[in-house]
């Protein structure tokens, strides 16, 4: 059973082609559970007030998810697709986390994260950040509106030092802003065959 993650920044349009490719391949699809994180919201108000606490709420969120991954086949699915990674709860921590905070934070996520099963694949995602904020204010989620560029900015350069420096797997990188999944089913079977041939 082949294990592929989307990842990218926020708004790159990772559960839209998650949801895309589990379709196709007939997947299992693991979709982040955000909506019941309670201080997502308060996070967005207060940032270094909320900060350690949506953290770890997403961190015990994601845990008990991706603990339910298989770490061998299944009878009736090949492939298992989901709309982000374990190491996304270490890019949003180090990037909203004081130094100390996210040192006592790494510590959890080796503890809860280090027997889960990793990615086969990675898709990442990339976006433009004009095009990432058409997406967030698209999608509408009130809190994510007044997002500012230079938060985004933070974001993308930290998923490029670990995919550089820490991910050893398989990568498949994507200019998102060059093709629509949504709109271009050629689009998507051409991924297919990609990830196929993997």
């Amino acid at each position: 059973m082949k294990y592929i993650a989307i990842e990218g920044n926020i708004g790159a349009g990772k559960t839209t082609l998650a949801k895309l490719l589990s379709k196709k391949l007939k997947a299992r699809l693991v979709l982040e559970e955000f909506a019941d994180n309670p201080f997502l919201e308060k996070f967005y108000e207060d940032q270094e007030r909320f900060a350690f606490s949506v953290e770890m709420a997403f961190l015990a969120d994601r845990y008990h998810q991706l603990s339910e991954i298989p770490s061998s086949g299944d009878l009736f699915q090949s492939y298992i697709v989901a709309d982000y990674a374990p190491f996304k709860s270490l890019i949003f921590a180090q990037n909203n986390l004081s130094q100390d905070e996210f040192r006592l934070y790494r510590e959890f996520w080796q503890m809860a994260f280090n027997k889960i099963r990793q990615p086969d694949l990675i898709i990442y995602l990339n976006r433009t950040y004009p095009s990432l904020k058409r997406n967030i204010q698209k999608r509408g989620r009130s809190y994510e509106q007044n997002l500012q560029t230079e938060y985004l900015e933070r974001l993308t350069e930290r998923y490029s030092y670990y995919l550089k420096h820490f991910w050893d797997g398989e990568i498949l990188r994507i200019d998102a802003d060059e093709v629509d999944f949504l709109q271009s089913e050629t689009s998507v079977n051409s991924l297919i065959e990609q990830i196929e041939g993997i």
